[in-house]
């Protein structure tokens, strides 16, 4: 008698959210499957907060995508003077960093292969592709809570999905931590679908042309001087055990050693402005997000740059997920 009582009441709660014009998870997914299955693309603006050192850092992101697979993210930090572009057409993915007049060309996947909390389809594609997902609903907005698809960041396993239920656009996202802190939050201002774009508006050499004109380009290469930082992140058995400044042509170069049972070797040095974007360095690896950055991962390494300063990571002991989570932590400490 409790079993059909239950199950009376489970179909009457159902009959009405129906007649309330309530609309059921269920629903909420096949809706979201229809419109990404159907819209051409989409332009959209949002401010991403990351919350993973001491201070956290702000980054105004615009992010164009039109089917079935060009995309354009520009990311931008004002308060550093500092720009990031990723960019996906039908020659590759690449990764501009005008500042530097400095391209770089994957072969990958991308965006396909991993979560991505600013671009909508990927949002859809956890929402769909998470069977234990929980749904909820407010006077003016769905809300959904996902498992992440993060390939290389074991860090961040959950995430809030907040969409406005008049049309389906996203309203924010918050990226959590095993304990469901928000460690990234993404706040969307504004998403336009089904916009037009012009031929060459994916095109690499005219948007870093674009990007340029917004930037100094030689302003971060004329202070050769930088400050060294070492990674927060704490291994067990793991310690720095070497440091070397060398002497190199344009500068200084310093290598951090660290030994134990997952060795790995830190390079840092003053990035050079690249005279010609006519070739991009070719990068047999994926790019990947460091948060304050977009990197390049192997599987014995990941390089990155940040504030005209190079960074290289490798090793033979690490996970490309222990790599990441080291060169995340670069960001946040400037001390041993």
């Amino acid at each position: 008698m409790k079993k059909l009582l239950t199950l009376f009441a489970g179909i009457m709660l159902i009959l009405a959210l129906s007649a309330c014009g309530q609309k059921t998870q269920d629903d909420v997914v096949s809706d979201l499957n229809d419109k990404v299955e159907e819209m051409k693309g989409y332009k959209a603006n949002a401010k991403m907060t990351l919350k993973m050192g001491t201070d956290p850092q702000v980054y105004d992101v615009e992010i164009w995508h039109k089917n079935p697979e060009f995309y354009r993210v520009n990311l931008k930090n004002s308060e550093k003077d500092q720009s990031q572009m990723i960019l996906r057409n039908t020659d590759g993915v690449y990764v501009l960093t005008p500042a530097l007049n400095k391209s770089f060309k994957f072969q990958s996947e991308w965006p396909k292969n991993s979560s991505q909390a600013y671009l909508y389809e990927s949002l859809v594609k956890d929402i769909i592709e998470d069977k234990s997902a929980t749904f909820t609903t407010t006077e003016k907005h769905f809300v959904f809570e996902t498992k992440t698809r993060y390939q290389n960041n074991k860090m961040l396993p959950y995430q809030e999905i907040t969409l406005n239920k008049k049309d389906l656009s996203p309203v924010s996202v918050k990226v959590m931590d095993p304990d469901h802190n928000a460690l990234v939050t993404v706040e969307f201002s504004k998403v336009t679908f089904d916009t037009s774009f012009d031929k060459d508006a994916f095109d690499m050499k005219k948007n870093m042309t674009g990007a340029q004109l917004e930037v100094d380009v030689m302003a971060e290469a004329k202070d050769k001087s930088f400050g060294v930082k070492y990674p927060a992140y704490k291994m067990d058995g793991v310690s720095l055990t070497e440091e070397k400044e060398l002497d190199i042509e344009d500068g200084t170069r310093i290598v951090l050693t660290y030994e134990g049972k997952k060795s790995f070797t830190l390079i840092q040095e003053k990035a050079e402005v690249v005279e010609t974007t006519l070739i991009s360095n070719q990068i047999n690896g994926e790019p990947v997000d460091l948060g304050f950055t977009v990197g390049a991962l192997t599987d014995n390494s990941v390089t990155w740059t940040i504030n005209g300063v190079d960074y290289t990571l490798a090793s033979k002991d690490l996970t490309p997920a222990e790599m990441v989570n080291v060169a995340r932590s670069v960001e946040e400490a400037a001390v041993k």
